[in-house]
């Protein structure tokens, strides 16, 4: 029989958790330019998108530009899908990356996106924006996701999106 490994502490979990979802997103400048942070809780992601002038595309109304809407929502649908993956490795033991790769390196590839259909249900109000995506399929060649984006309360989202995704080849 062999001896059980005792749990981690759960600091060392989360900070493994947390320097994981770092990589993985500071693999991407997009999302440093337009300020995009993830908030992790357990394996659930919220993207958030802090509000900032530049961000607005009618400064009459003023309005979120539609662009930076898209970009949102399709950068939170790629990250969780690209986290559900590490995610699934990351728990089953996998090596995680300061073990295999450098901080300059990207963490892994990226699914491409194969299509993208957005509903912009209401103008983006010049405040903050939250998003979060749910991987609807996931298999070894292509995934699909939906995507919701909210302001001031969740239940009143201003658009979503379902998008289709050629997922990279696993290095086994």
């Amino acid at each position: 029989m062999t001896p059980r490994r005792p749990p981690e502490p759960v600091q060392v979990v989360k900070q493994r958790r947390d320097t994981t979802l770092q990589r993985l997103v500071a693999g991407v400048p997009y999302i440093r330019f337009l300020g995009i942070r993830f908030e992790r809780h357990g394996d659930e992601l919220t993207a958030v998108l802090p509000y900032a002038d530049m961000l607005i595309g009618n400064p009459a109304i003023p309005a979120l530009h539609g662009g930076v809407t898209a970009a949102f929502l399709e950068v939170a649908a790629i990250v969780e899908l690209s986290w559900v993956m590490i995610w699934e490795d990351m728990e089953a033991g996998g090596t995680t990356p300061a073990a295999t790769e450098t901080a300059a390196a990207p963490l892994r590839r990226l699914p491409k996106t194969i299509d993208f259909n957005i509903d912009y249900l209401r103008s983006g109000l010049p405040r903050d924006a939250y998003a979060r995506a749910r991987v609807n399929r996931s298999g070894r060649r292509y995934a699909s996701v939906h995507v919701e984006a909210w302001q001031d309360n969740r239940a009143r989202l201003f658009a979503q999106a379902t998008g289709h995704f050629l997922m990279p080849l696993r290095e086994d």
